[in-house]
């Protein structure tokens, strides 16, 4: 046999065969599944976010951050986390802890949680060891035991519901003290 035919014949092989291997879209398949089991981790970080408009819109620092694309969960150590509201702090997070679900529409922060609502008349603080906070709608949660500090009160609550954008707070079986202003 010439060696032209054969040749012509293995080039015509792979070519049928790289088609069929291209079209059918198995690369596509092997490269997001080993995409999609991945998990990525990242030290000392420092994230700063904008709205729409380029407004400041958060600062972050997490000293280790582990994220798993699959399972769209991150896992967050030593946060402290500020959200803006007209170029000025509104809030303040820190907890030892955090762990984000479905991309971090839901953030659980534990262990020695502090939030922080400023506010024209002071600061609004929120201690606690766990709080769910709903970043989008700016809604803080939680059932554990809460202690509650203002300029006009100091309380303990089992329990809360805030929304830091109307600031509307819900409490549960309080104890504590309140001062009005004079």
């Amino acid at each position: 046999m010439d060696t032209k035919v054969l040749y012509i014949t293995a080039v015509m092989i792979a070519a049928i065969s790289g088609g069929y291997y291209y079209y059918s879209g198995k690369g596509n398949k092997l490269q997001t599944d080993s995409a999609r089991s991945m998990t990525y981790s990242a030290q000392d970080i420092n994230l700063t976010q904008t709205d729409e408009s380029g407004m400041l819109s958060v600062r972050a620092q997490v000293d280790r951050l582990e994220q798993n694309l699959q399972q769209q969960t991150s896992k967050l150590e030593n946060l402290q986390a500020s959200t803006y509201d007209n170029a000025q702090v509104d809030a303040t997070f820190s907890a030892k802890m955090a762990h984000g679900y479905d991309d971090n529409t839901k953030v659980v922060l534990s262990q020695e949680v502090l939030a922080t609502k400023i506010m024209q008349n002071g600061q609004l603080e929120f201690r606690t060891e766990e709080l769910t906070a709903f970043p989008k709608t700016r809604e803080i949660e939680t059932d554990k035991t809460v202690i509650v500090e203002s300029p006009q009160a100091e309380f303990i609550s089992q329990g809360l519901k805030a929304n830091l954008n109307d600031g509307q707070y819900e409490f549960f079986n309080i104890r504590g003290k309140y001062e009005p202003n004079s």
